[in-house]
């Protein structure tokens, strides 16, 4: 076959293209779906304010970090939505949520301007490329057959891409002064938690508190010794679980008496009623609903009361773990140790984290600072050092042979996501072409995107429950590998993998038979693989309309609370864990997730420009759905001090590798000299780029600048931040603003246009500790004096393992009308026992009711400390 064959056969369209009806097959019915999805929202959100707005009233949050509510009508929070800015999050939740929502303002600022460059240049330059395509196809770069035209394409690569490098170097500059001016400010540089290092591996004379000067200076004040203690851990798992038990047989014992009570008292006269348990019950019916159970599983064994029982088993295990916490020793830990230093500042203890410690090369490393005790995994800190590489080792191979290995599911969604080809192609599959139009624009348009969003959700916690069972020190180290390896799962098995088989099964049959002439294979898949970019357009659409709303309805937590809530919690402590337990957030899940996102946009950006605008709506739609989570629901459980970011800002830099090397390919597939030496030319500079920056800004991003922590020491926080003299100079040294002087340009034009303008370009000026330390306490939110105060009792206990300082816990039941509850506690506290009905009661019908509205009458409760 000669080369004009060749190229008649390239411009020859393949049956079955149904790029139009795919997106409109998907968009239809996810738009339906979500709106249904928003109305329910709409209207249960009133009736359950505990799953859908529980920032806003519940007791486990401090009145001064509430969400601000003008009621529970049915639009109100949009009022809420539209009048408490993202900077709110920042001050009263963590930074990582502050900063999640700004990642997903990036994104969508970078598709945008995406569009605003590429869309009135490459849309009609691809239109009129002299190719074949129809629908959507056309106005990708599969439809250009003129070289001349790829200059076009170079061109907005170079103004594009060299864009997105600027805003992800702005960014982590400007992110550097902000956690620079978030870690010195006053309330968080006098948190424990920010004068704490955790030092793994500890040798044995690290653990004593007359050594602790020697091993981390003078600047030392305290250390926590973290060893081994399992034994002691599971007798305190093992007595909380028999408190439950035991507070289970005596809600069963108290709902049996009052049931029985109130057949008993129909037969009573009117002023008899009031007859409490002594008197109303007689002495055969106590005995009879008492629970009782077998304590073996021998069928020999006779039934036991079960509250006499667990009470004798809970005094039992109290005495054994008394006895194991008081002959508690520290012995030679060989290496599996662990210990907590606290520092006079947070300087001292940024100092103490850079600091060699010891001459031996695994001693106290690796170290970690910032952390709350909460975070802590501590069965993993007490790994050997040598045992800790290796299973480290091994999380690292079981993670990466699970990415490899997802191939399988990930290729076969690409391969139906092309089913009219495959119909096409293979004769075993023909009778799909009998399928009505709208069927195959469904298999092909919705299943595939569906299936992938599925597939992608069980991923993180696999890698999640991987991390923690092989040596994870903390929740947020363990979350930040599941970042950056979701991160590789993402691009290879959501991005490439489904890219490379949706867009090769359209020409797999032609590649067979041109395998006598490899010459033509290149230039065919020169114009196939780009037609991959169709199967993203129904992605972002399914993502950002069925998910996005699926996160307002939460479904899943509402069914939890309303099915589990009624059939298995029988207790006031189950029902108030229930109750208090707030969503959390997975950084290391949905960072990735949405820096694909962006990823797979910058990356079509020059090849089908149309997927710049699909991911700007798709992600819009899911910071609205995020940032109302995050006011009204979630409760952060994981805090990477911005750390989650960073990250997701360098995974960005991937879409602009895929998208110059595929560039790069595709016009060297078409002999288009001119444009492969400019992609060529900016893939050099984007490497060089790349090194730079992390060269110069990673130490910024991992550690506090000796200057300015030196400065923090001293700092007079009543002198102010920027004095006259300074402000003057920062505004002077703006280019940017001294060109709008010079031009004259009015107050307003100042304000709106040229002062944004100048922050988003001039970084180095607007973004430094000083400039971010001022844009942090500018708001009214922002309490300075809201430093918190620790009682010795709290310091002494703050960072000791809890298997042992926990008490045991107060028993706690529900008070009823006939008093066997207070039979109860005088039975349990003759044992020895605390225990309560403060807080939780029986209502006329039976029915469990507690103190939702006041914590402080629950005995269980106990306010928080800030670490």
């Amino acid at each position: 076959m000669d080369s004009h064959e060749v190229l008649k056969a390239m411009d020859t369209k393949p049956q079955g293209s149904a790029s139009l009806a795919a997106v409109v097959s998907a968009f239809v019915p996810t738009w339906v779906t979500g709106l249904i999805f928003v109305s329910i929202f709409i209207v249960v959100r009133r009736w359950y304010p505990n799953i859908y707005a529980p920032r806003t009233f519940i007791g486990s949050i401090p009145e001064k970090d509430r969400t601000p509510s003008v009621g529970r009508s049915y639009f109100n929070w949009i009022y809420t939505m539209r009048n408490v800015p993202d900077k709110f999050i920042l001050y009263h939740q963590s930074l990582d949520a502050y900063l999640y929502l700004r990642f997903l303002r990036t994104t969508i600022f970078l598709c945008l301007i995406g569009c605003l460059f590429t869309w009135p240049i490459l849309m009609p330059v691809n239109a009129t490329g002299g190719g074949s395509s129809t629908e959507l196809d056309r106005i990708g770069i599969g439809n250009v057959q003129d070289k001349g035209h790829f200059y076009a394409h170079a061109v907005m690569a170079w103004v594009f891409l060299g864009f997105v490098m600027f805003t992800v170097a702005r960014e982590r500059l400007w992110l550097i002064g902000l956690r620079q001016a978030w870690t010195l400010s006053k309330p968080v540089a006098n948190r424990l938690s920010s004068r704490t290092v955790l030092f793994l591996s500890a040798p044995r004379d690290a653990l004593n508190e007359g050594n602790i000067q020697q091993f981390f200076g003078e600047g030392a004040l305290r250390i926590w010794p973290a060893t081994k203690v399992e034994a002691i851990e599971s007798l305190v798992s093992s007595l909380k679980f028999k408190i439950e038990l035991l507070e289970t047989a005596e809600m069963t014992l108290i709902r049996k008496a009052n049931q029985e009570g109130r057949k008993i008292a129909k037969k009573f006269r009117p002023q008899d009623v009031n007859l409490g348990y002594d008197e109303l019950i007689p002495d055969s019916i106590k005995k009879t609903i008492r629970p009782r159970h077998k304590p073996d599983v021998s069928p020999l064994n006779e039934k036991v009361d079960s509250i006499e029982w667990l009470r004798e088993k809970i005094k039992e295990d109290e005495a054994k773990i008394e006895d194991a916490r008081r002959t508690h020793e520290i012995g030679d830990t060989k290496g599996a140790a662990a210990v907590f230093v606290e520092f006079r500042t947070c300087a001292e203890a940024q100092r103490a984290c850079r600091n060699v410690a010891s001459s031996n090369l695994l001693a106290l490393n690796p170290r970690y600072t910032g952390l709350t005790p909460s975070e802590i995994i501590w069965n993993n800190i007490t790994i050997p050092p040598a045992r800790r590489i290796s299973e480290e080792g091994t999380a690292l191979a079981i993670v990466i042979a699970t990415i490899v290995f997802w191939s399988i599911p990930s290729g076969i969604i690409g391969l139906i996501s092309n089913i009219s080809y495959l119909a096409d192609t293979y004769e075993w599959l023909s009778f799909l072409k009998n399928l009505p139009a709208p069927v195959i624009g469904l298999l092909s348009g919705l299943i595939p995107p569906l299936a992938t969003s599925w597939l992608s959700k069980m991923v993180p916690n696999i890698f999640r429950y991987i991390f923690k069972s092989f040596g994870s020190p903390t929740n947020t180290a363990a979350e930040l590998r599941v970042q950056k390896w979701y991160y590789v799962f993402q691009v290879t098995q959501v991005f490439l993998v489904t890219a490379v088989f949706s867009g090769a099964a359209p020409a797999a049959q032609e590649l067979m038979d041109r395998v006598k002439d490899p010459t033509s294979v290149p230039e065919l898949l020169a114009r196939q693989l780009p037609k991959a970019s169709n199967f993203y357009l129904t992605y972002f659409i399914i993502q950002g309309t069925t998910s996005a709303a699926d996160n307002l309805l939460n479904y899943s937590d509402l069914l939890s609370y309303l099915i589990c809530g009624y059939l298995f919690d029988k207790t006031p402590r189950q029902k108030f864990n229930r109750y208090t337990s707030m969503k959390g957030i997975a950084w290391g899940k949905l960072f990735p997730k949405f820096a694909n996102f962006a990823i797979i946009a910058i990356s079509y950006s020059c090849i089908a420009p149309l997927v710049l605008g699909f991911a700007a709506a798709g992600l819009s739609l899911y910071y609205f759905s995020y940032r109302y989570n995050l006011l009204f629901v979630i409760q952060p459980k994981v805090d990477t001090k911005g750390q989650a970011y960073t990250l997701a800002l360098e995974h960005l830099l991937t879409g602009v590798y895929i998208s110059e090397l595929s560039l790069l390919g595709l016009f060297g597939l078409r002999k288009a000299t001119g444009p492969s030496i400019m992609i060529a030319i900016l893939f050099i500079v984007t490497v060089l780029y790349n090194m730079l920056m992390n060269r110069y800004l990673a130490p910024l991003e991992k550690f506090l600048p000796t200057d300015l922590a030196s400065l923090s020491e001293g700092d007079d926080e009543s002198t102010p931040l920027l004095s006259s003299a300074e402000e003057g100079h920062a505004q002077t040294n703006s280019r940017i603003q001294r060109l709008g002087q010079r031009a004259h340009v009015s107050p307003t034009v100042a304000q709106h246009v040229v002062d944004p303008i100048a922050r988003f370009f001039e970084p180095q000026i607007f973004a430094s500790h000083q400039a971010m330390r001022a844009w942090l306490q500018e708001d009214d939110s922002y309490d300075e004096e809201d430093v918190p105060a620790y009682t010795e009792e709290q310091l002494k206990k703050a960072y000791l393992n809890p298997a042992l300082t926990s008490p045991t816990p107060v028993i706690w039941i529900a008070r009823d009308s006939i008093g066997v509850s207070r039979n109860e506690i005088a039975e349990n506290e003759q044992n020895g026992l605390k225990a309560s009905d403060q807080g939780a009661w029986l209502d006329e019908k039976g029915r469990l009711k507690w103190s939702t509205e006041d914590f402080g009458e629950v005995p269980i409760w106990k306010q928080s400390i800030k670490y």
